[in-house]
């Protein structure tokens, strides 16, 4: 095993050879004062006090300090070593995510700052050879709600929906040596009717005689071999390429195509990515969800992506490809990843063991025109980093009118979250966009409704479309005054919620169970119901796990079926299950 955490190359749908993991441990120091940048913390001789294990919050065990309390304004340092033979490439320096804003000096320059903490970011750096010294200021206010921070609680304990906050580097920080010029980034747009894709692609920097290089592949037999000449003006350039076979993909067959970019000048390859995408196209028609051109019923879990020891950090890859597989032996076929932009590791194990996504931003808990510009820069880099990921058929930008709560009565507010609609469908014409998720839509390619009653009020509510509509759960219009429904397929995007203790953890849920047969028979008569409902095309039960004093999973906070997984999937499958067999 790797001393090393998170050894595997962390973006997987555009890997190179030659990198460097610096995850590991690095210096640390809290800055509380926030004196760091007067007194020049930056510079590669000043000694922090503590050590951290990158990429895990300083909130978390793993990282070695656990400390949940406020700590506003941290600093990391490192060292590298520059790898043999980089001496004269181009040097890129990745981070995966840094909650929330961050600062970047190397060998005490300034290097670049982002902001957003959900969202990757790059820069070129200029390393000596030896030993070079990096350093990272990050800042992230604990109590500032107009900063997208999805479950992330403002105040100092845990309570209700709210978990412990997840500070600084909470994904893998590496290195890459390009040459002259490379593949910055190339974008696939599948077209099942038309049996081809759409590549749109950027080279840094394009030059004239430049070739890009196309080789996709099926099951390893080559399916197509295009090369495009690179013209010097355009900074984003677009081919189209058809395949002689069309073999789609879906969660019960998860085909997946290879394919391999080579930017070329003459002879020489100046840069060679491997990638892959899949084939599936999702569209409505009428009240209906159709994958592939197919009705097809979303059977999906909540799940909010935070872990016992590492809060939103994934411990480990192991355990995102375990998530995945779980959500699938308890008979989902999809997950709604919830208020978390998730670990592109986690969306590659879904691209390939095949499990439906709902990507949401991680929003903000109060308006204003900072809010506004924050969420706006962020949302649009998490679409533009996840766009091929095939798993992915549904974008949510807002969930249950967070961060516009006064949309009934504030123009700004209503037009903001609309504004957030068409701008997702103008980044991605191929995937459904939720407006709203849970109540008060605007225009919304789904109808997600929200509803923690009980089973009486849920088999009443549910029984045509107009009174599903009409409805008022958590005393909230599905719809907004000026908007109405318009015959797309109405989802019960969040609903049961049982909670059933079987851990140290003490908690809550929306309805409770004493013992694993109860349980069972609660979610059990629940679904049963749902299935039957005449109004709904499909569901979203709450929810995977437990998280910290929320114990309403279907697993244990550190994944441990609370009932047999078997029981679980014949239950969402639609079948009699004996309660008294238990």
């Amino acid at each position: 095993m790797s001393s090393i955490p998170r050894p595997e190359y962390p973006r997987p749908q555009f890997v190179r050879r030659e990198w460097l993991n610096l995850n590991g441990t690095w210096d640390f120091e809290f800055d509380d004062g926030d004196h760091g940048v007067k007194e020049a913390w930056y510079v590669s001789n000043r000694a922090f006090s503590r050590q951290i294990v990158v990429p895990y919050p300083f909130q978390s065990k793993l990282s070695g300090i656990n400390d949940p309390s406020f700590h506003d304004v941290i600093w990391y340092r490192r060292q590298f070593d520059l790898p043999a033979g980089w001496e004269q490439r181009r040097v890129l320096l990745h981070f995966g995510a840094v909650d929330y804003a961050a600062t970047v000096w190397l060998n005490g320059e300034f290097v670049t700052t982002h902001e957003g903490g959900n969202t990757p970011f790059t820069a070129e750096i200029n390393p000596l050879p030896g030993t070079n010294y990096l350093v990272v200021r990050v800042e992230d206010r604990s109590t500032d709600l107009e900063q997208p921070r999805g479950k992330q609680f403002w105040k100092a304990q845990s309570e209700s929906i709210f978990y412990t906050r997840t500070s600084g580097i909470w994904q893998t920080v590496w290195l890459e040596a390009v040459n002259s010029a490379y593949i910055e980034r190339v974008q696939v747009t599948p077209n099942v009717d038309d049996y081809g894709i759409k590549l749109d692609y950027r080279i840094a920097p394009p030059v004239v005689g430049q070739e890009l290089e196309v080789e996709i592949r099926y099951d390893g037999r080559i399916m197509a071999r295009e090369t495009m000449w690179v013209q010097s003006t355009p900074y984003r350039a677009s081919c189209v390429i058809t395949l002689p076979e069309l073999h789609l993909w879906s969660p019960e067959q998860p085909d997946l195509y290879d394919i391999t970019y080579r930017l070329k000048l003459g002879d020489s390859v100046l840069d060679e990515v491997e990638s892959y995408f899949g084939m599936r196209k999702v569209s409505t028609e009428g009240s209906r969800f159709l994958l592939n051109d197919e009705p097809y019923t979303m059977k999906l879990v909540l799940d909010q992506g935070y872990f016992p020891d590492s809060l939103l950090a994934a411990p480990s890859d192991d355990a995102l490809r375990a998530d995945v597989e779980l959500a699938k032996a308890m008979g989902f076929n999809g997950v709604r990843k919830h208020q978390k932009v998730e670990d592109p590791r986690y969306l590659y194990w879904a691209d390939q063991l095949g499990l439906l996504v709902w990507g949401e931003m991680a929003n903000c808990h109060t308006y204003g025109d900072r809010a506004v510009k924050r969420i706006t820069a962020e949302w649009q880099e998490a679409v533009e980093r996840d766009y091929n990921h095939p798993s992915i058929v549904a974008w949510v930008p807002i969930n249950e009118s967070w961060g516009v709560p006064r949309l009934t009565s504030d123009k700004r507010q209503s037009n903001h979250m609309l504004a957030l609609v068409y701008l997702t469908r103008s980044l991605d014409q191929t995937r459904l966009v939720i407006s709203n998720d849970g109540w008060e839509h605007t225009i919304s390619d789904l109808c997600t409704i929200h509803d923690y009653t009980d089973n009486e009020q849920i088999a009443a509510r549910y029984q045509t479309t107009a009174h599903a509509v009409s409805s008022t759960p958590a005393r909230r219009l599905i719809y907004l005054p000026g908007f109405a429904y318009r015959g797309e397929p109405i989802i019960l995007s969040e609903f049961g919620g049982i909670a059933f203790k079987q851990s140290e953890w003490d908690g809550w849920g929306y309805s409770s169970a004493e013992d694993a047969a109860e349980f069972t028979r609660c979610y059990s008569e629940l679904m049963e119901i749902v299935h039957a409902l005449p109004a709904l095309d499909g569901y979203c039960y709450t929810q995977f796990c437990d998280v910290e004093q929320e114990i309403n999973g279907l697993l244990t906070y550190d994944r441990r079926p609370k009932i047999d997984l078997a029981i679980i999937r014949a239950i969402n499958e639609g079948a009699a299950v004996v309660v008294s067999a238990l």
